[in-house]
């Protein structure tokens, strides 16, 4: 480690008092980073999470705000027989807390928020990262219920125990005979 205080690098005056100026109050720019790379050390973050400075990583894994899945769907609206077609097609990169085992059994309760909700449930799947469902699921109803309403998905699991490990929804303002294909970002379950 060099000292570059004044003393130590004479003729350096000016390069070491504006390195100090960056830094007064003392420490409140500086960041650890990796020596190869440049980027802020995730371990090293990991260890400072206990303190008072947490970096963006850390916060980003450890909070609400880490990866639950996708799940994919697709929607298609018959308006000559009033049915609204739902596929529950499949979660991608599906995760679940550690208190769920390993391999739970997995499934997509979905609900159509009219004045009286209608409930639908996919059959239940062995837990892994990617579930396939292929499922549909057909509800005679007006377009113009519909076009208010949303559809809510809950990401449960059967086994242990039922629980609720994500959800997702989508307005169906733009129901249409065109069948559409929607990814949608699998966030925790809402209190």
């Amino acid at each position: 480690v060099s000292d570059l205080r004044p003393s130590a690098l004479p003729g350096s005056l000016d390069l070491s008092r504006s390195m100090f100026d960056l830094r007064s109050p003392p420490h409140r720019f500086m960041k650890r980073y990796d020596s190869v790379s440049s980027v802020p050390s995730s371990t090293s973050s990991r260890k400072d999470s206990q303190g008072s400075n947490r970096s963006l990583d850390t916060i980003t894994l450890s909070g609400d705000e880490r990866d639950f899945g996708r799940l994919n769907v697709k929607l298609c609206y018959v308006s000559s027989v009033e049915q609204i077609w739902i596929t529950v097609l499949h979660c991608k990169d599906l995760s679940w807390p550690s208190s769920c085992g390993e391999n739970p059994r997995i499934c997509v309760k979905g609900i159509l928020t009219l004045p009286k909700p209608v409930h639908f449930r996919s059959s239940a799947k062995e837990g892994c990262h990617d579930i396939e469902f292929m499922e549909t699921f057909v509800f005679a109803i007006k377009l113009q219920s519909l076009q208010a309403v949303r559809l809510v998905f809950k990401i449960q699991t059967q086994t242990p125990r039922k629980k609720t490990i994500g959800e997702c929804s989508l307005a169906l303002r733009e129901l249409s005979s065109q069948e559409s294909n929607h990814w949608l970002d699998i966030s925790p379950p809402s209190k």
